[in-house]
């Protein structure tokens, strides 16, 4: 892996690299800033992995898992994409979201990353009524736990 570029100036969340009058170069700054947006603008990860896959292909992202080695060590929680050239480590914050294919849902980042738990299906019950309040009661903890809606 190449070392990555270094900015002195860049935006609050995403680390994008700023322009700066009479730069030199502007071309590396504005395609880091590029690349970064590519991975980071709904973002979709193959996974968790502690390593790097052995063979990635442009485009691809990761969840860097605990116990990272090699090119990874270090950015746990991360977000690594590769832009067919070397891995860019992005750190997550809080209420960021990605789509995990390995997963088949959404996970959100707040102090690690999550997944809203699958409610189970309502069965049994000689009350209707209560019967459904449970399952209602397991869909709004569901919403709540993923943060689609605020917490009681």
């Amino acid at each position: 892996m190449t070392d990555p570029v270094t900015f002195t100036s860049t935006t609050p969340r995403h680390d994008l690299p700023y322009l700066i009058a009479g730069q030199a170069q502007k071309e590396v700054f504005v395609n880091e800033a590029f690349a970064r947006v590519d991975a980071l603008l709904q973002p979709v990860v193959g996974g968790s992995s502690t390593a790097p896959p052995a063979a990635p292909m442009a485009g691809d992202c990761w969840i860097v898992a605990d116990g990272a080695t090699g090119a990874w060590e270090g950015r746990e929680d991360h977000l690594a994409s590769w832009d067919g050239g070397q891995w860019t480590l992005h750190p997550p914050f809080a209420g960021l979201r990605v789509f995990d294919l390995a997963q088949g849902r959404m996970r959100t980042y707040a102090a690690g990353w999550d997944s809203a738990p699958e409610p189970a299906d309502p069965a049994g019950g000689q009350v209707v009524d209560s019967e459904a309040r449970a399952a209602v009661s397991a869909i709004l903890a569901v919403l709540r736990a993923h943060r689609i809606i605020p917490g009681a």
